[in-house]
């Protein structure tokens, strides 16, 4: 069997991999200022904002 996409460009979703960088981000200042819900709450803003500047080229 062949695969037939061939398409060279493949690159990985820019806002999908800061999404997750910010949610780990945010869980851990989540945890050291004991407010967990917070902490992913702006590292998922973070990874957002991030993910979707860098998306705008």
């Amino acid at each position: 069997m062949t695969n037939k996409n061939d398409n060279s460009d493949n690159r990985d979703n820019p806002v999908g991999t800061w999404i997750g960088i910010g949610l780990a981000l945010g869980t851990a200042i989540g945890v050291i200022v004991k407010n967990i819900p917070i902490g992913v709450g702006v590292g998922l803003a973070l990874g957002v904002g991030i993910g979707s500047s860098i998306n705008k080229k």
